[in-house]
């Protein structure tokens, strides 16, 4: 049987499919937009901006969350799909240099918020080629399709809408107001899209590679988090070095290695494994409620408290002995505090999704960080961000203890199926070079 020409195009992932480099690569551009969302809401930090960035972020990851599912269904690095990739690749980038006027132009060239809103436009018109290209093999049948497909272009759409009419039709006092209220319509429809996903018979071709590829988006936002504590530590603008910015550094790097560790030492495994046994109608609105909705608010809480860290770093290296005797004050506390909270009840709520029951050390870990908060701000700037550390810390030890034999029994499970699938390649190689 001959090979189709749309075979000779793409080809199809399967279910030991797993990351490609290439992915990899395309995430960069990822790192640069949530690299950019932070730096330009620190230099405004007010509810109004906070409000923006968030709506920016939920953006950026349905046009990310997209990506990796074409990419679970067609192999990114084969055929056609590298130049796809390098399509949406410039687009997100667009996109991220845009972030400044998504919601408001700036004098001077084209007009900010059209710019942003079509280079959005552009990466879900490409997507959705490739998704359709999909039907027939990997993806649902033609009919279906359009459940999964038409809400996801209107929503680009309305951004469009909200770009160019607002201007047009109402006072400039009520243009943020009503182009902020058409993003909130454009997000609701964009993400119901996942509500209708059983309906559409859409499934996963590899549960290993959704779920990898959603680790390492996770990994992607900490990567931002450090980027953004080392531009804060060293941009001193000739300032020298001291003792209180060294030590904000070393906490901040204390609390992200701690987030990485309450996340990625057995959620990850223990997720993936439950996902890889679920079968049938169960699969899809599981990997639907832990990967594409809750991996939401993890990012975000990460977002918000590298953009906090960022605020302390900067009043350190303003004045450094200001750090020892002033408090925090403003928003910066609350995003700080907030995020880690933020990252926290995510993972609870992952665990109540997938194993029905409740994460007591976590929960009791956000109650804490909740009843500290009001003390951070009648305490000095380090002292803050070291109460924060020692919490967070605190929980991952306490958490070892408590999740000792399960911790145990997930984490021999992975490394007999890494073993096993290394076994199996290392035979493939003996036969073939």
């Amino acid at each position: 049987m001959g090979t189709s020409a749309r075979d000779r195009l793409v080809s199809w992932g399967g279910p030991g499919t797993r990351v490609t480099r290439l992915e990899l690569f395309y995430d960069l551009v990822f790192v640069f937009a949530f690299l950019n969302v932070t730096t330009l809401t620190s230099a405004d930090l007010t509810i109004r901006r906070l409000v923006e960035a968030m709506f920016v972020l939920a953006l950026l990851w349905w046009s990310w969350t997209g990506f990796a599912a074409v990419g679970n269904i067609l192999r990114a690095d084969q055929g056609i799909m590298p130049l796809v990739g390098f399509a949406i690749m410039a687009a997100i980038f667009g996109l991220a240099l845009t972030t400044a006027v998504a919601f408001r132009d700036e004098p001077g060239g084209l007009y900010g918020p059209w710019v942003f809103s079509l280079a959005y436009l552009f990466t879900w018109v490409v997507k959705v080629a490739a998704l359709w290209s999909s039907i027939g093999r990997g993806g649902a049948p033609r009919a279906r399709s359009m459940l999964l497909t038409v809400p996801t272009m209107i929503g680009a759409v309305i951004i469009v809408i909200a770009a160019t009419v607002p201007q047009r039709v109402v006072p400039d006092s009520a243009v943020q107001n009503v182009r902020l209220g058409l993003w909130a319509v454009a997000l609701l429809v964009a993400f119901a899209v996942g509500l209708v996903l059983p309906r559409t018979e859409w499934r996963l071709r590899s549960v290993g590679h959704w779920a990898e590829r959603h680790a390492l988006i996770v990994l992607v936002a900490l990567g931002e988090s450090v980027i953004a504590l080392g531009i804060g530590s060293t941009s001193r603008a000739g300032r020298p070095i001291t003792i209180p910015v060294i030590a904000a550094a070393f906490f901040g790097i204390a609390i992200i290695a701690a987030l990485w560790w309450l996340y990625f030492d057995v959620l990850a495994f223990a997720v993936e494994q439950v996902l890889h046994g679920v079968r049938g109608r169960g699969r899809i609105p599981m990997a639907r409620d832990v990967y594409t909705y809750l991996h939401l608010p993890l990012i975000v809480g990460i977002i918000l408290f590298a953009l906090g860290l960022k605020e302390i770093l900067a009043g350190v290296i303003k004045d450094p002995d200001s750090a020892s005797r002033d408090e925090l004050a403003g928003l910066a506390l609350l995003v700080l505090y907030g995020g880690v909270i933020l990252y926290l009840l995510a993972l609870i709520a992952i665990q109540l999704r997938v194993f029905r029951r409740l994460d007591r050390v976590l929960t009791g870990a956000v109650v804490l960080l909740v009843l500290l908060m009001p003390a951070g701000y009648a305490l000095p700037v380090l002292t803050t961000l070291i109460l924060l550390t020692v919490a967070v810390v605190a929980v991952v030890l306490v958490q070892l203890r408590a999740t000792a034999q399960v911790r145990r029994r997930v984490r021999e499970t992975a490394m007999d199926e890494q073993t096993a699938m290394e076994a199996e390649a290392n035979s493939w190689r003996r036969h073939h070079f």
